[in-house]
């Protein structure tokens, strides 16, 4: 058995159950749509997210229908995000498979992606949810002033630490801080919890991100990533900044050339891994990695122990400690 389907366990039931209450939301009547939701459908990743609003609901009451329609946003906002993301990023590819964008079109995607993100709202219209929509919406206005911010900032490569932190931050944990509040929301009305599991899965996003950024230098060969693949993509993560941070000014003139250039040989993306691993940017980001996900343990402490808690810790340590 699979890790992450250990970490299903406490919540296997509503799990499995809310798998066809997702697909119910994901029908239409119009054809085009219809096959293209399906192709998105069977696509599905682990479910990671609606899983942490299932455990986080559980850690704070008892699961309900609201825990079912929060579940339900969360993925939809998810998936949308991927699917614009794809057309941001001009990819072709996601999770092994072809890219709405590279099957239709980049129109076609982004209306798709909308779609998503309108159901999404609809959901929580009828069910008079109003204060899950909110942290929903605040989540989706982070998650576009991230993407902005980081595109602007990729232009001149001039990434700092402040702003690495702020982009993910806005991005990657602004969506699983959702996940854990509206989890908490769904359960109780108690506004300090709330915000105490908002803290805890901000904690667990960034922590999140910065293993995905370490996955881009490690040479398994179990990665989902291609090596370097940032690097190619002229993505300058927190590895690159604290390496770029204490090199000479000819040696960071230097990495800088090869990370602009959009035509770059195997040989020096390699030349850029090396001087990250060497100038110690590993080590670094993997000890700031561990920071937040020591803050997001120390939160779930405060909680009496419990199938759900273990499951959570879990789940932590799993993010921190993953291979794809």
């Amino acid at each position: 058995m699979s890790l992450l389907s250990e970490i299903r366990k406490p919540v296997e039931k509503e799990m499995d159950k809310f798998e066809s209450f997702f697909n119910r939301t994901m029908k239409s009547d119009i054809p085009l749509l219809k096959i293209i939701l399906n192709y998105i459908l069977r696509r599905k990743g682990k479910q990671m997210r609606p899983l942490l609003v299932f455990l986080t609901a559980g850690l704070n009451g008892r699961i309900s229908e609201s825990t079912y329609i929060a579940a339900t946003m969360i993925e939809l906002l998810h998936t949308a995000s991927l699917v614009h993301d794809d057309v941001v990023d001009d990819a072709h590819e996601r999770r092994g498979a072809l890219s709405v964008n590279a099957l239709w079109n980049s129109k076609i995607a982004v209306l798709v992606g909308d779609y998503m993100l309108s159901k999404g709202m609809l959901i929580s219209v009828e069910h008079g949810r109003y204060d899950m929509l909110e942290i929903i919406s605040e989540a989706v206005n982070s998650m576009a002033e991230g993407e902005l911010l980081q595109l602007q900032k990729s232009r001149k490569l001039n990434i700092k630490e402040e702003d690495y932190f702020k982009i993910i931050i806005s991005k990657t944990a602004a969506l699983i801080a959702a996940c854990t509040a509206t989890g908490a929301r769904s359960v109780t009305e108690d506004h300090d919890t709330v915000q105490i599991m908002k803290d805890l899965g901000e904690n667990i996003g960034i922590a999140f991100q910065i293993r995905d950024d370490l996955l881009d230098y490690e040479t398994n060969g179990l990665t989902g990533k291609i090596v370097g693949n940032d690097i190619k993509e002229r993505k300058i993560t927190l590895p690159l900044i604290h390496a770029l941070e204490l090199a000479s000014y000819s040696e960071k003139r230097h990495i800088l050339s090869i990370v602009r250039s959009r035509k770059k040989t195997k040989n020096e993306i390699n030349q850029v891994i090396q001087f990250v691993k060497v100038s110690g940017g590993l080590e670094y980001t993997e000890n700031k990695m561990n920071q937040y996900r020591d803050k997001s343990l120390a939160i779930l402490d405060s909680y009496p122990d419990s199938a759900v808690k273990d499951s959570i810790r879990r789940f932590i340590n799993y993010t921190t400690s993953r291979s794809k």
